[in-house]
């Protein structure tokens, strides 16, 4: 059976280094972890994403201490996944805030997330509790809310469906900082095993309208001016689409999943290769996509024995993707780690090079259904937003950017 743990030579937490992007506004970033954000304003901090372990969140808490001694009133979630919320206890924080789909997600597939993650990358987990459990949100919020910490105003938003259903991004308008968690990436190439390709590039352009001068993305060093936050974007655009497009063809032509496998690699090696984590999650990557082109909506809850069953469907095939050399970029030294966790398959078997007559992957449809809007949400910080604000056609973009200004 194939190997599938990360096999980065990285050392997690290493070259660890802490940026200021502009007034009030931080970002901690160090080999083989996830970016944290920092705002300081008059009367408190916010983090954004709290790392994988306490250790490495006792890192990011001796930066901020260098800064200020002002309490931490809130740490932000951007997503589920284990490696973004771990440490979080770390904070002492006074809220722990998600979006209320992030909360159904822990709810739903959170400890399983936790134990994929762990048996994945056990050095980025290293050192953490064997009874680590979901760290679960003191708040919750539909869409947007807003967030003075005196002196400086933080919004939160849900901008749509993409990294996973729940992704929230954090805006400061006067410093022109957005922290877009794993929604973009710059040196890495996304994590898309939980995600949803066709809503994706929606959410990117909801991003780009804002029109920030910095964007911390998930991993790796933070995008600084105009033109490198367009560049950031428009590669994870590029990823997004390319990875969706070619797996759809490979459906239409009733491709099995290996050949897919196969021809998204080939479609995707020639500009993303080098990037970091690229061969370690493509094989979930296509995964989903192959899920998704063949109509199902909401990615299946990831599981060691599902992924276990990926490679084993797969084979070689990612053995000898991974001896194909991609090209070499001055990003490559940026972010030599695993962009997210929670790898697994969904269509995978012992007929696996066989493409269904239709699909044949069961949707828990409750499941589905429970992360529907909640359109009867009573947080008065929140936008007015309706479903199709959130999730429907590009043209809802400007009224949704309007109100969250």
């Amino acid at each position: 059976m194939v190997d599938m743990t990360n096999k980065s030579q990285a050392v997690r937490g290493a070259n660890e280094r802490f940026e200021e992007l502009g007034p009030g506004c931080y970002v901690y970033s160090a080999d083989g972890c996830t970016n944290t954000g920092v705002v300081i304003g008059d009367r408190g901090v916010l983090v954004v994403d709290g790392q994988a372990t306490p250790a490495l969140a006792g890192k990011v808490l001796e930066k901020i201490r260098e800064r200020t001694d002002k309490p931490v009133k809130s740490v932000v979630l951007t997503h589920f996944h284990a490696e973004n919320s771990l440490g979080t206890s770390t904070f002492e924080a006074g809220e722990v805030i998600a979006s209320d789909l992030t909360r159904r997600m822990m709810d739903t597939r959170g400890e399983e997330e936790i134990r994929v993650s762990r048996n994945r990358d056990p050095k980025l987990f290293s050192g953490l509790s064997s009874n680590a459990g979901v760290v679960s949100p003191t708040m919750t919020i539909a869409s947007s809310m807003t967030i003075d910490l005196g002196g400086v105003e933080v919004r939160l938003m849900h901008l749509g469906r993409a990294h996973t259903m729940g992704d929230l991004v954090v805006w400061v308008p006067q410093s022109g900082v957005i922290y877009a968690g794993d929604l973009v990436q710059k040196a890495a190439v996304p994590y898309c095993g939980d995600a949803h390709l066709a809503d994706w590039p929606r959410a990117l352009d909801r991003i780009t309208a804002f029109r920030p001068t910095a964007l911390v993305p998930g991993r790796g060093r933070a995008a600084v001016g105009p033109q490198a936050v367009a560049e950031a974007v428009e590669t994870t655009r590029d990823f997004v689409v390319t990875l969706r497009d070619a797996a759809a063809a490979c459906v239409e032509q009733r491709l099995g999943l290996k050949d897919t496998f196969h021809a998204v690699h080939d479609a995707l090696a020639h500009r993303f290769g080098s990037k970091s984590d690229f061969d370690f999650h493509l094989p979930v990557s296509v995964a989903r996509a192959y899920d998704e082109a063949l109509g199902l909506d909401q990615p299946q809850v990831w599981t060691r024995e599902r992924i276990a069953d990926l490679y084993d469907a797969l084979g070689g095939a990612t053995q000898a993707a991974q001896a194909i050399p991609g090209e070499v970029t001055d990003e490559t030294a940026d972010a030599a780690a695993p962009q997210d966790s929670a790898d697994a398959t969904s269509t995978a078997g012992e007929d696996a090079d066989k493409a269904p007559e239709t699909s044949d992957l069961v949707s828990d449809s409750d499941f589905a259904a429970s992360l529907a809007l909640d359109a009867s949400d009573d947080d008065e910080n929140a936008l007015d937003l309706s479903e199709d604000d959130i999730l429907e056609e590009d043209a809802k973009s400007d009224k949704v950017l309007e109100h969250a200004r």
